[in-house]
């Protein structure tokens, strides 16, 4: 895999799927420019490597996923370096949403802000009975700037997503299950076995097919394009894998299916 040198992240690799722990605890793995670089050049990589097909995003220390942006940076950033910042943030949240490997948000504390946005660009969310969640930017004058604005009225309605980001309230795990943005809670001690118990799952099914629903999920995001009609495309695609051949003789067998992600 091509690597470089992380001092904000770490990956580990585990039976063709990948952790990314963040990694600034002494920080509460806030996310800064450096971070966020490393995050990006990981996503990427990772996307690449044909080794690879899951991931969890997660955090190091028993506190916080990622406790928000670098409050210091921000303060020093004028009008233009504001909006660069954010379309930097926002280009490595695409990275991650515009991922064809699943990738899972394994939510093990503080989720605020850039936090919260980062954990909304993965595929699926599981938290912590710990975990906390909020866009609290009003609180500083600001508003969201990695995506909230657009992704969290889709996990949980525009009334309540205004009003969280209105109001900068914190909700705990089971407020985050009850309303959708998250899909499950668990404990801290299992958090991270059942984040992988979920992957593992999704990637027993065919790459080539799970790579299609993806895509067409996006398609939600992207406004230039008909989300109908380009499920319709990528289903027709898949009827060209040797995934769909092997899927439906299985079936017809009444047999597991063998596939090659092909």
């Amino acid at each position: 895999m091509n690597t470089m040198n992380y001092t904000n992240i770490r990956i580990e690799l585990e039976n063709n799927n990948a952790i990314i722990f963040m990694s600034r605890v002494s920080k509460l793995n806030a996310l800064n420019t450096a971070t966020l670089t490393e995050l990006h050049h990981a996503m990427v990589t990772l996307n690449e490597n044909k080794n690879v097909i899951g991931i969890i995003i997660t955090g190091d220390g028993e506190k916080a996923f990622v406790a928000g942006a670098d409050i210091t940076e921000i303060a020093q950033l004028s009008i233009n370096e504001a909006k660069d910042a954010a379309l930097f943030g926002q280009n490595v949240f695409f990275a991650i949403e515009n991922a064809t490997k699943p990738v899972i948000a394994s939510v093990n504390g503080f989720a605020l802000g850039g936090g919260c946005e980062l954990a909304m660009a993965c595929h699926i969310r599981i938290a912590a009975e710990n975990a906390q969640f909020g866009q609290p930017e009003v609180n500083l004058g600001i508003i969201p700037g990695y995506g909230a604005t657009q992704r969290l009225p889709k996990l949980v309605g525009p009334a309540k997503a205004l009003e969280l980001m209105l109001s900068a309230e914190i909700i705990n795990a089971q407020k985050a299950l009850e309303i959708g943005l998250v899909s499950y809670v668990t404990t801290p001690e299992d958090l991270l076995s059942f984040s992988k118990s979920i992957l593992n799952k999704i990637t027993s099914k065919s790459a080539f097919t799970t790579e299609r629903v993806i895509k067409a999920m996006n398609g939600l995001y992207d406004k230039q394009v008909n989300g109908f009609d380009h499920e319709a495309s990528l289903f027709a695609e898949c009827t060209t894998s040797d995934d769909f051949k092997e899927g439906t003789t299985a079936f017809l067998e009444k047999r597991k299916p063998n596939f090659t992600n092909k």
